[in-house]
């Protein structure tokens, strides 16, 4: 089982920026591809964008497409997640996930393992 760490999440103003690391530890070798869910309240989890460790495939929801971008760094076993022209509908508790599909998946289904979350905050 992979552990994963999720920190950068905080208190930010409509169109500021954050930027989300997500370390992991453990079983890493088996893992293949990373992603970022987010769950705001009273809403279903949903997905972010997501990379494979070899870079080649990334994938963005549409909602997020343009402002965020997702990247990873292989010698420190950690993804990033860089958030620009936030909003207060980016508000949520954003998630790391680690699975074996080459492919980064977009659903919750295709990940193993997940952080336990790090709160978002835009204020309008």
């Amino acid at each position: 089982q992979v552990q994963l760490v999720e920190s950068g999440g905080g208190l930010v103003q409509a169109g500021g920026s954050l930027r989300l690391s997500c370390a992991a530890s453990g079983g890493t070798f088996t893992t293949v591809s990373m992603g970022w869910f987010r769950q705001a309240p009273g809403k279903e989890r949903e997905f972010v964008a997501a990379v494979n460790w070899a870079g080649g495939l990334i994938a963005y929801a549409d909602s997020v497409k343009g402002r965020f971008t997702i990247s990873r760094d292989s010698t420190k076993n950690t993804v990033y997640l860089q958030m620009n022209s936030l909003k207060p509908d980016d508000t949520a508790v954003y998630y790391c996930a680690a699975g074996r599909q080459v492919v980064p998946g977009r659903t919750e289904s295709s990940y193993d393992s997940w952080g336990q979350g790090t709160q978002v905050t835009v204020s309008s």
